[in-house]
């Protein structure tokens, strides 16, 4: 008896030293969000503008939510643009070649198709669904085509899912631009493509809230991953940016690709 009573007061305190670590961490999430992460913010804000947004001359900061783009879809992701060193945190210029074609899907104001025609790519293309947004891009296009690498740069204004994905494509940029089934549509676009024209593709996907519905089409194969360098575990989820490679029908996955897709397959049924 007196052991069991033992027994159940340390289970007391260690119930009582989790249930205080919880609270500690609530309040620390609770004032990093109200007291931190706002200044933290502007000050990125700031730099960004300071270090990329002056020196092309362009504006392609800021959140527009998507009912200010006249568009409804709650699959659809509001205007948020990727940060300018995201693609360099997984593809390496010298990781690049001549032949290379560049796709990012949801290019919005263009920041992303700017970086990546700084690479040796052989073009570079942006589809963008919003009229406003893709009328700025082609703007920020206009104000630094004499510096930029890449000059075969090509700006649609088109919805990815409607979008035939040109056969030369051999890399394509995602920053969290669908969920859902519009998500699901245009990877099967993007998978139909590489079957179609037998080729290896390069997905860098940012945000990757849809990773486990890309893992579950058993095509894509987790190359790197760069961690979101945030200080909360949701924060610095959004912002990490992982490299894939999806390859022809017919190529196996390596074992650690087939577990993935396994794992991806099981959380799409959760």
């Amino acid at each position: 008896m007196r052991l069991a009573r033992q027994r159940g007061s340390g289970a007391g305190k260690l119930g009582t030293v989790s249930g205080l670590r919880d609270v500690a961490a609530l309040a620390v999430r609770s004032v990093f969000g109200f007291l931190i992460k706002p200044p933290y913010v502007k000050v990125r804000g700031w730099i960004t503008a300071l270090v990329f947004e002056q020196r092309y001359g362009v504006d392609t900061d800021g959140r527009i939510p998507l009912s200010d783009l006249g568009i409804d879809d709650e699959h659809r992701s509001d205007y948020l643009p990727s940060g300018w060193l995201s693609m360099r945190r997984v593809l390496p210029r010298s990781s690049v070649g001549s032949d290379d074609v560049f796709l990012d899907i949801g290019s919005g104001k263009g920041r992303i198709v700017l970086v990546a025609a700084t690479y040796p790519f052989r073009r570079v293309i942006g589809v963008e669904l919003s009229r406003e947004l893709h009328e700025i891009a082609v703007a920020n296009l206009a104000q630094n085509h004499r510096r930029l690498r890449c000059k075969n740069v090509t700006l649609v204004c088109a919805d990815a899912v409607e979008y035939d994905i040109p056969a030369e494509v051999t890399v394509v940029f995602l920053y969290n631009p669908f969920r859902g089934p519009v998500f699901d549509r245009v990877i099967d676009n993007l998978v139909s493509s590489v079957d179609r024209n037998p080729r290896v593709v390069r997905l860098i996907y940012a945000n990757p809230e849809e990773e486990a519905a890309l893992l579950a089409t058993g095509r894509a194969r987790l190359v790197k991953a760069s961690r979101g360098m945030r200080p909360t575990r949701a924060w610095s989820r959004s912002n990490a940016v992982r490299l894939y490679e999806i390859s022809p029908r017919g190529q196996a996955l390596p074992l650690r690709g087939q577990r993935l897709a396994a794992a991806g397959r099981r959380l799409r049924r959760c």
